[in-house]
């Protein structure tokens, strides 16, 4: 519900009326939304952790890792209709820099393994720094999803992605590494508008 609906916007009555059980029982558990909220958004991030170890542990290149742990969080975070993230760090913000530097690290971390097996691939330049690469990659990633630069009317969120992992990949492979790219994209990860 909160990804649906929005942190601030889901109450704790919705939420007792979707479990149908009462708001006492949630109290119980949650003296109060907010820790409810922190507890949900840091399983949010476990969820989406241990989805990605599981595309980790598939015998596939590292490009095709990018490809699939995109397709995971888009499966994910499908029904959003409004900005979770946007509410949480208004109206949370505690909750919400914590999480992003929960994130922050995972990104860095799962992305210095992808490239640096990529670089063992071959698909990946030898030269490139794998740090500055990581930085720039989550950096990256943080600016797409600002809808003063992306709008929504213009952008979908699977488009953004989708053209920020051929921008990323496209500034790093090597020839081999492109062919893979632009077999992946002409076959079966064309952009979604």
């Amino acid at each position: 519900m909160f990804l649906e609906y929005g942190f601030k916007s889901v109450t704790m009555d919705d939420i007792a009326a979707k479990l149908g059980i009462s708001k006492k029982t949630i109290y119980a558990n949650y003296s109060t939304k907010t820790l409810l909220v922190k507890d949900v958004a840091f399983n949010i991030l476990e969820t989406i952790q241990k989805s990605i170890a599981e595309i980790k542990k598939k015998d596939i290149n590292a490009i095709e890792e990018l490809f699939e742990v995109k397709k995971q969080i888009s499966i994910f975070l499908k029904d959003e209709k409004t900005s979770p993230q946007f509410q949480l760090q208004k109206y949370y913000p505690k909750i919400f820099e914590s999480v992003t530097r929960t994130k922050a690290d995972l990104v860095a971390c799962s992305i210095e393994e992808n490239v640096t097996r990529g670089i063992k691939e071959g698909l990946f330049r030898k030269e490139i720094d794998v740090q500055f690469i990581s930085r720039l990659y989550h950096e990256g990633t943080n600016s797409i999803r600002d809808t003063s630069i992306f709008p929504a009317e213009e952008y979908s969120k699977a488009n953004l992605f989708q053209l920020y992992i051929e921008y990323h990949v496209r500034g790093i492979a090597t020839k081999k590494g492109l062919e893979i790219l632009e077999e992946l994209t002409k076959n079966n990860e064309t952009p979604i508008n």
